[in-house]
């Protein structure tokens, strides 16, 4: 005879009425938690102007750190997917009272250390360290602004690569789900 099974004990959630209690330290960053979702632009020097769904999701399990998870395709002009653009994975963490840190990986061979401020609903946060694969795209730093601006999520990220000096690289809206 088997024991009950007690359940996966290891929740992660993006919703906060379920789940394991939001760690004290991650109040700053609370306005972020949850699944959103939305368009945007982006572009850069060598690649053509592009549109772009996408689907961003920050969870905790408890802990002091925020799980970050974002999902993008390229749409066309009538909003269908044309084809996956880009994913990340990272974890948002509070440093002293008005600070945080974002460590940031994605499918390219690319990954970032990001530091910076929280005021209210803005975060934003530069580049302290870039590392990539030998095959990457020659990402060496990056800018991030986000901000909950009447209920949903704006951000701004300006990139440098392939030579080029920090400049918009993508812009998004997204809608709290």
């Amino acid at each position: 005879m088997s024991a009950p099974d007690p359940g996966y004990p290891y929740e992660e959630t993006d919703d906060l009425r379920s789940g394991p209690d939001l760690h004290a330290d991650l109040l700053p960053l609370l306005p972020l938690v949850g699944r959103w979702r939305g368009t945007g632009k982006g572009g850069y020097t060598g690649i053509e102007d592009f549109d772009f769904a996408q689907e961003v999701r920050f969870s905790h399990d408890g802990r002091p750190v925020l799980a970050y998870e974002s999902r993008t395709w390229i749409i066309d002009s009538d909003g269908h997917p044309l084809r996956p653009y880009n994913r990340e994975f990272g974890w948002w963490r509070p440093l002293q009272k008005d600070e945080v840190e974002l460590l940031l990986v994605d499918q390219e061979g690319y990954s970032a250390l990001l530091v910076g401020e929280v005021q209210g609903t803005r975060f934003e946060m530069s580049s302290d360290a870039v590392l990539r694969s030998a095959s990457a795209k020659q990402v060496t730093g990056e800018h991030r602004l986000y901000g909950i601006v009447e209920g949903d999520l704006l951000y701004a990220v300006d990139q440098a690569a392939d030579g080029e000096q920090l400049r918009p690289y993508m812009s998004g809206r997204l809608v709290r789900l």
